[in-house]
């Protein structure tokens, strides 16, 4: 056999193997939570909770809300939205957040909202499906989407603003920001330690108006025990990032559902001249759990006065 006969023959046979694998891989759909996980999660409910924010914006520190929901869900792999119907069997239940601020700047709102997609079976499925970010305010809009490809994150962005404008690029798919808080839900003990590679919160990238990108940090996780935000044992994990002057600290109890209390955002915040460090803070003030989706009728908009939102 000739030289060029080998290397058909061991092109096909690795073109063959890659096939399999990736079939393999197509089979792992239906991940299979713990029974505490399960009985807490999987009760046709979300979990509500709001945060007394102080948002760094400007240079200066504004007051609002921010409310992180979280609630599971049938999630398609392939295309990537909630299944709603169909025999599909290519799907996995996601942990999906829901994370959301609003506050005002002088007299003009902000309106922000952070959508993560992480399976809860991480052991065959580790990597976030899927986060999207929208930010609204009276100068414009921002949309960005990212979707996980093979090995790469595909990016589309959506600006208002000339230097941004209309965007599609990959990164490499490392940990993300952004899916921290729903692996802290799912699995603390997933969170990597030490150097990290790591992608910023897309809030965090539009509010500085910088292209996302894989930067260089440090990951550690530590026990607190602090009465004033929790009569439970807590954790606090931190991101310390080398270039970018941030840090993100999330505390939440220790024990299962590992619920998150508070979190801090130090960086620059304000533009040339006046960029200075500031730190944001949300601590936690309310917390329900229902559907909140059927609750829509106006005499449902008492929920809002459980939540702490009027």
């Amino acid at each position: 056999m000739n030289s060029k006969i080998k290397n058909q023959v061991y092109l096909f046979f690795v073109l063959i193997v890659s096939a399999c694998s990736f079939a393999i891989a197509d089979e792992k759909t239906n991940s299979t939570p713990s029974e505490q996980f399960k009985s807490y999660w999987y009760q046709g409910k979300a979990e509500l909770t709001r945060y007394k924010l102080d948002q760094a914006r400007y240079g200066e520190i504004h007051t609002g809300d921010a409310v992180l929901i979280f609630v599971t869900e049938d999630f398609l792999k392939y295309e990537q939205v909630k299944k709603e119907f169909g025999d599909s069997k290519n799907y996995t239940s996601v942990l999906k957040l829901n994370a959301t601020r609003k506050f005002y700047t002088g007299i003009y709102p902000y309106s922000t909202m952070v959508s993560v997609f992480t399976p809860v079976d991480l052991h065959n499925d580790p990597k976030t499906l899927k986060v999207t970010s929208s930010n609204q305010e009276w100068c414009g809009q921002t949309f960005t989407q990212m979707n996980l490809r093979g090995r790469n994150y595909e990016v589309q962005l959506h600006s208002y603003f000339q230097n941004e404008a209309d965007q599609n690029f990959k990164i490499k798919s490392v940990l993300l920001e952004d899916e921290v808080w729903t692996r802290i839900r799912i699995s603390p003990e997933s969170l990597p330690k030490g150097d990290i590679e790591i992608i910023p919160g897309l809030l965090f990238s539009r509010f500085r108006h910088t292209k996302s990108k894989v930067e260089k940090a440090s990951g550690n996780l530590t026990d607190l025990t602090d009465n004033s935000l929790s009569d439970h044992p807590l954790q606090v994990y931190t991101i310390e990032y080398s270039e970018l002057k941030r840090r993100l600290s999330i505390t939440f109890e220790k024990d299962f559902p590992h619920t998150i209390v508070a979190w801090e955002e130090t960086q620059p915040s304000g533009f040339g001249r006046n960029a200075k460090s500031l730190t944001t803070r949300a601590l936690r003030t309310h917390s329900i759990f229902t559907d909140y989706w059927s609750k829509n009728a106006v005499a449902d908009s008492t929920f809002r006065i459980q939540l702490g939102l009027e």
